[in-house]
């Protein structure tokens, strides 16, 4: 486990985003492609900028998917992760090898976790970019979380803590207005990338940074799961790591 800690959210992204883009040169120049999971939300932005900045990545080679989507959110709405990623990140960095999107409006939810899963099964994740929720959740792992399913992709009730962080945040005007389910990755199919990036930055995180990366892994704080993993970097700010 190794923890960065820097100065604000903007020294956080620009340091996150150029060890994440060292990983991805790597895997390609190793295995000739690129296999990545993002993560959307306020806490990316600057990671996901810093990221787009670097020049020498051939997206071509690169595949992507990402961590979760609301069930029932039309992409149109502006908290569609869906629409998030292809506005900041797909259209910005143009063709790449495969684009995997969670689709929220499927007809069966069920079905299409069941779709996602049988594609990351060919796909061994080489980075995978991560944040820490308000309530410790790891994607929408909301705690107490299902430490051992073994199912890429699941149906996942999202607790109130969650939906407030949403609102929060601005991207719903009400709680009511903020989905209570969602198609999120496992905690499994998470662990099994070969690198983490778990960007975290601001206050309102501190004390799930705090319960997440000092207290004994456990299933109510998620994130926690991340000290087992074998190469976890933390990129916190001063905020966010005021507790530790």
């Amino acid at each position: 486990m190794e923890i960065n800690v820097l100065k604000d959210k903007y020294e956080l992204g620009i340091e996150a985003g150029k060890y994440a883009a060292s990983l991805i040169r790597k895997a390609i120049a190793e295995k000739g492609a690129a296999n990545i999971i993002l993560a959307t939300g306020m806490s990316q932005f600057e990671t996901l900028e810093q990221l787009i900045s670097e020049k020498d990545i051939d997206w071509t080679k690169v595949r992507m998917f990402h961590l979760d989507e609301y069930i029932g959110l039309p992409e149109s709405h502006k908290a569609s992760f869906r629409k998030y990623l292809k506005e900041r990140f797909v259209e910005k960095v143009g063709a790449m090898l495969d684009v995997n999107l969670i689709n929220g409006e499927a007809a069966d939810p069920k079905d299409e976790c069941k779709r996602l899963g049988e594609i990351i099964a060919r796909y061994p994740i080489d980075v995978a970019f991560v944040g820490i929720g308000e309530n410790g959740h790891l994607a929408f792992n909301d705690p107490p979380a299902d430490f051992d399913i073994e199912d890429a992709y699941l149906i996942v009730d999202l607790d109130e803590k969650c939906r407030a962080q949403q609102m929060g945040e601005g991207w719903f005007a009400s709680l009511e207005e903020v989905p209570t389910q969602a198609i999120s990755m496992s905690i499994r199919q998470m662990m099994k990338a070969k690198h983490v990036v778990c960007a975290s930055p601001d206050s309102r995180k501190a004390e799930a940074v705090r319960n997440c990366l000092t207290l004994p892994v456990s299933n109510l704080h998620p994130a926690s799961v991340l000290q087992n993993h074998a190469s976890c970097a933390f990129f916190l700010d001063e905020s966010s790591a005021a507790f530790l």
